[in-house]
């Protein structure tokens, strides 16, 4: 009787394994301080922290208006996080200063208020994995705070470069003093459209947004800032209708999230008068999965367009672009529009966008 030995089991290797578990943990850790530090931005701690020498967390809590338990906990966080020094003789803390200017003050370097995109997914994924089994997608009245956190975050960087960096990429500036129509397309809360009208107040202005609350947000501050060449409109970007009556559009960070954006762009395009401008903002990632292995923001980038862009767009029936559409795709589309040049460039101080010029 012949017998014949059964092949030897292979399984991972354990020091493999031992590594993915660590790199897991770690990403539990990264994850919990990311909302920690949402906290830490909305309650303004991170901005208490930055004027503070080493102090208690009372005195922390004092200064920040706050409840000693939580911020106190809180800074358990801050510390096993190595953000916040911790002198256990003494009892006192001291935000680290190499930290201080990516999680304090109005900039662009602040990326303690990008965490809030963290917090505002956890609110939904539950939602969204449902949506795995059904279908479809979440509408923006699902995202509470969506249009501040949008806000905030665009805004940092348009208050920094709009008018004196951003806009000068279109070769409109000296046309922009003189006088011509702009609009800007998915205009959100409008900041963009108001710094660019009291920048230029001999040009017109139009703002375009279905998002009513944006519109609010945007007519208010045209409003306090005494501006008469800024209007805002309720439109679905796919039904703007306008024939050759803008010199320049602007487009910041939206086109992704349309429900049917080629429409939305051959719409752009019709809406341009002959040798108009588009400016076209939108996420720095390659088309090509594996091209975006080595992009440190890659992830967060998938994330959020599972989250939300993407989901956005399926919620209307939409195609579902999402946000790592890429620069490929995009300046393909852009040409399948009708544009018929288009130039891709990058800005240093921005470098999660590419900046997409195109002439009618």
């Amino acid at each position: 009787m012949t017998t014949t030995d059964a092949a030897p089991t292979t399984g991972p290797d354990p020091s493999g394994v031992e590594a993915a578990a660590g790199r897991l943990v770690g990403i539990l850790n990264d994850g919990a301080t990311a909302v920690l530090a949402s906290i830490g931005y909305q309650t303004g701690l991170f901005e208490t922290l930055a004027t503070l020498p080493p102090a208690s967390s009372g005195q922390i809590a004092d200064a920040a208006g706050l409840n000693e338990r939580y911020v106190r906990e809180w800074l358990g966080g801050m510390v096993t996080a190595r953000l916040v020094e911790y002198d256990p003789a003494a009892s006192t803390y001291l935000l680290d200063p190499a930290v201080a200017p990516s999680v304090s003050g109005a900039g662009v370097e602040n990326l303690a208020r990008s965490m809030l995109y963290v917090t505002l997914m956890g609110e939904v994924s539950g939602k969204i994995a449902d949506k795995f089994r059904t279908g479809g997608g979440l509408g923006y009245a699902d995202y509470p705070g969506f249009v501040q956190i949008q806000a905030a975050d665009s805004g940092s960087v348009h208050d920094a470069s709009l008018v004196e960096t951003i806009l000068p990429l279109s070769g409109c500036v000296d046309r922009l003093g003189a006088g011509i129509d702009v609009a800007d397309v998915g205009c959100g809360a409008g900041h963009a459209i108001n710094l660019m009208a009291k920048a230029f107040p001999a040009s017109r202005f139009t703002g375009y947004d279905f998002f009513e609350e944006g519109l609010i947000a945007g007519r208010a501050e045209a409003e306090r800032l005494g501006l008469d060449n800024a209007r805002f409109e309720s439109l679905d970007a796919a039904k703007l209708d306008v024939v050759a009556g803008f010199d320049l559009i602007t487009v910041f960070d939206a086109i992704h999230d349309q429900a049917h954006p080629a429409t939305v762009l051959r719409n752009i395009h019709a809406a341009l008068r002959p040798g108009g401008t588009f400016l076209m903002v939108d996420i720095k990632a390659s088309s090509n999965l594996e091209d975006n292995m080595d992009l440190p923001w890659a992830t967060f980038l998938y994330a959020i367009s599972t989250s939300h862009c993407m989901s956005v767009s399926l919620s209307q029936g939409g195609d579902g672009l999402g946000t790592v559409w890429g620069v490929q795709l995009a300046e393909s589309m852009l040409r399948d529009a009708g544009f018929s040049a288009v130039e891709v460039k990058d800005l240093e101080e921005d470098p999660f966008n590419a900046y997409f010029v195109a002439t009618k």
